[in-house]
């Protein structure tokens, strides 16, 4: 498994979303199957980086592809605030613009995507975990 260590911050979202790439390589040529694992890359990060340390830290970003079928595995890893994003509810995405509450959107679509996303908290870590099948 592949791993790399990023500052949690904005500025590193690129450096994140081309690792990920990377270590997809060329087992998926799907472009829609990229773009789902970009947003999902990037609200995590993006979420790490904003909320879950005060004055800055580090996510740690383990990427594995198994052999056939290829299903691409992403753990991250912080010591910030222990949060868990999928106990939230998800979002009534029916009900009207201005009727919704806010955030919560990017964790939705990032579980809608995925094939699957788990969390834990482990040894003062929060750890989340998302798999995608690469067709």
């Amino acid at each position: 498994m592949a791993e790399r260590i990023f500052a949690a911050d904005d500025e590193n979202l690129e450096a994140v979303q081309d690792f990920i790439r990377e270590q997809i390589g060329g087992t998926c040529e799907n472009v829609k199957t990229l773009m789902q694992i970009d947003l999902a890359v990037e609200e995590i990060f993006v979420n790490i980086a904003h909320y879950a340390y005060t004055d800055g830290g580090d996510v740690t970003i383990q990427c594995d592809i198994s052999d056939e079928p290829h299903i691409m595995t992403v753990v991250f890893s912080d010591s910030g605030k222990q949060f868990d994003p999928i106990a939230k509810p998800d979002p009534d995405v029916t009900a009207a613009i201005e009727d919704r509450g806010i955030g919560g959107l990017g964790i939705f679509l990032t579980k809608k995507y995925m094939d699957s996303v788990k969390y834990s908290y482990t040894n003062g870590q929060n750890v989340l975990t998302i798999e995608k099948t690469l067709d």
